[in-house]
């Protein structure tokens, strides 16, 4: 790749340079020159990510489901979630999407505080929302997840699926690991958790696969109040 392609790609064109690059990039055995570039495309879309998510407040990113609209309990929750968390004087970040994502950002925004989207590039679902005050589009899921957890300080996991699921524990193992802080991670949407607590406690913990303690690394809130507390708590301390 010469000094110009590099160039371009630093610039306003690195999104649409990168379409796609992820499924190249997993497709098995590749020549190294290949594996080369893949790893500049990289590592020039985590920089666009350092450089466009400066900001001074500390952060709350939220998690949830693309597929679940105004209009649902679990909306409403997201909602309230976002505005409390901005009367708090924290940013909400989401993955910039529709469903959950939309509503605690549009709870940020509407409360007046600071809203921040990490999107991705994907076929169906995902998205911008139309409350986002500062928004950046990936193509690698990985680099959105640095994303997504760097610059929070608490993780507030809402109903969704293998996405919601994937992120919520990848939060987990970094700090069961000892690769991030110990910061929240609150779980609430009432019984949409339950039986993922079932298996937790009666399968893995007893299983020994997992210790009481790591169990204990999320946290469960029945309401956004309860949730908010617990983040403002866990970050305090």
């Amino acid at each position: 790749m010469t000094p110009e392609e590099l160039s371009k790609l630093a610039g306003n064109d690195l999104l649409e340079s990168v379409r796609d690059a992820e499924k190249s990039f997993l497709v098995g055995r590749r020549s190294r020159g290949d594996d080369l570039e893949s790893a500049v495309r990289v590592f020039l879309e985590m920089l666009r990510g350092f450089e466009e998510l400066g900001f001074a407040n500390r952060c709350v990113t939220v998690f949830g489901s693309a597929r679940f609209a105004e209009g649902h309990p679990y909306y409403q929750q997201a909602y309230d979630v976002g505005r409390l968390l901005a009367e708090q004087g924290f940013t909400v970040m989401t993955g910039g999407g529709p469903g959950l994502m939309e509503a605690a950002n549009r709870g940020a925004r509407e409360a007046g505080g600071c809203s921040i989207g990490c999107n991705i590039h994907l076929p169906r679902e995902q998205k911008p929302n139309a409350y986002l005050d500062k928004f950046v589009e990936f193509e690698h899921f990985f680099v959105r997840k640095v994303m997504l957890v760097k610059y929070s300080s608490a993780f507030v996991v809402m109903p969704g699926g293998f996405g919601t699921l994937d992120e919520a524990f990848e939060v987990v193992t970094l700090i069961q690991t000892e690769k991030l802080d110990s910061f929240p991670i609150v779980a609430l949407g009432g019984e949409f958790w339950a039986e993922l607590e079932d298996f937790l406690r009666n399968t893995m913990l007893a299983e020994g696969t997992i210790s009481e303690s790591e169990l204990n690394l999320i946290s469960p809130a029945a309401t956004p109040a309860e949730a908010v507390d617990l983040v403002q708590k866990g970050c305090r301390t």
